[in-house]
């Protein structure tokens, strides 16, 4: 029997998401999701993709160990347990692969020690991954897993955008650079604008806003990223729903001098309590829309922020590539916000972008062009998927092994 599935686990600190993909038949078989692990209210929600039937349940789940096991149960239950012939491979998100990883890898003992030694630098996603990794491996030693990182398709930018101007022996030592995140909805992304545009993604230059609770852009030229937004960790660049994004380094000098704040209650301000919840308490583009259209002057503040600081990343990215195809808008707030999209275009004229109001209030799963015929640039949403990134990367990489 040919093995043609790929089971994608993304381990968060207290959560686990998962699907189950058949990659001949180009269909998902099993969606879930696992929340509040180590808590009393854990809650499980699975979806048996062809039948339609969702199973929910809550009650303690104490580890990521009884998490995946509670995940091989329910798979079972539908027929698609970890011990079928046709699954080929598990897929891992990685968030951080620092400049050694620049494509999906094969997890050996060496891939599970470098990513343990990123862990400075990603304290916390990187931990959390190797903690599914471990599980995973111990529940199929046999099966191939895969680590597939969110940094790979940022390991082409030059090092004139990845590095910082500090004292290069000091970055070296601390490996200090820009890695960027988001890496596989920003390489689905600009490959499926490709195909949207009718062209092959070398003969494109895009940019995309990948705009979510974390927000990031990335300029990408010839289906290779020339810049992105995110750095060393996820925490700067664009406004986002709790993270500061850009910020003036001596704040934090202020902070802890002045403030007499500690490393750590200035960690949490800038991640968690910044942002749009940090401007006007929401971090819903939903809710702080429904309270601009209330009159809402702290909400409506928050907004024109946000969009401040897109607008700034679109200029800036049309002037590092030169000649842009196409903007494109992706990930929750950019697929469904229709007034985020517009506000973020208006004005840039000079720069060839406009959107049609019809075609913007459209609401699709479908990738779809939103910019009037005679732009010059293109304005596209299409919405991401990481996990078929993750499945399509593993399954390249290992598929043909399990025939």
């Amino acid at each position: 029997m040919t093995a043609t599935r790929v089971l994608v686990l993304n381990s968060g600190s207290s959560s686990v998401k998962y699907q189950l993909l058949d990659m001949a038949a180009g269909t998902r078989l099993a969606v879930g999701l696992v929340e509040r692990i180590g808590e009393e209210t854990s809650r499980f929600q699975h979806t048996h993709v062809d039948t339609g039937a969702v199973r929910e349940w809550t009650g303690p789940i104490l580890d990521h160990e009884a998490a995946l096991k509670a995940v091989a149960e329910e798979l079972t239950r539908d027929g698609l347990g970890l011990d079928s012939p046709e699954l080929a491979a598990i897929g891992h998100r990685v968030v951080h692969g620092g400049k050694t990883f620049t494509e999906p890898t094969v997890i050996d003992e060496a891939v599970l020690a470098e990513i343990e030694r990123l862990i400075p630098v990603a304290p916390l996603h990187n931990p959390a991954n190797l903690v599914g990794i471990r599980t995973a491996m111990a529940l199929r030693p046999d099966l191939p897993q895969v680590a597939v990182f969110d940094t790979a398709f940022h390991t082409t930018m030059p090092e004139s955008a990845a590095r910082y101007a500090i004292d290069v022996a000091t970055a070296d030592a601390y490996r200090i650079r820009r890695y960027g995140f988001h890496g596989t909805s920003h390489a689905y992304v600009s490959r499926a604008t490709a195909k949207l545009l009718g062209k092959a993604p070398e003969d494109v230059n895009v940019i995309v806003l990948h705009l979510g609770n974390g927000a990031s852009a990335s300029a990408v030229r010839g289906g290779r990223c020339v810049d992105t937004s995110m750095g060393l960790t996820p925490l700067e660049g664009l406004v986002m729903g709790t993270r500061s994004g850009d910020l003036d380094p001596a704040v934090i000098f202020h902070l802890m001098r002045v403030g007499e704040m500690s490393t750590d209650e200035i960690d949490t301000l800038l991640n968690k309590k910044s942002g749009l919840i940090g401007l006007c308490g929401d971090n819903d583009m939903r809710e702080i829309r429904r309270r601009i259209d209330e009159g809402d002057e702290q909400a409506e503040l928050a907004f024109d922020i946000y969009i401040h600081r897109l607008k700034k990343y679109i200029g800036a990215y049309c002037a590092v590539l030169g000649r842009v195809d196409a903007v494109v808008f992706t990930a929750g707030v950019g697929e469904n916000a229709s007034a985020v999209r517009e506000a973020a275009v208006t004005g840039l004229e000079l720069l060839g972008l406009g959107v049609d109001g019809a075609l913007n209030a459209v609401r699709s799963d479908e990738p779809r062009l939103i910019s009037p015929a005679s732009a010059r640039v293109a304005v596209a949403v299409v919405p991401t998927d990481e996990e078929l990134e993750i499945a399509t990367q593993t399954y390249a990489l290992v598929g043909n092994s399990n025939a």
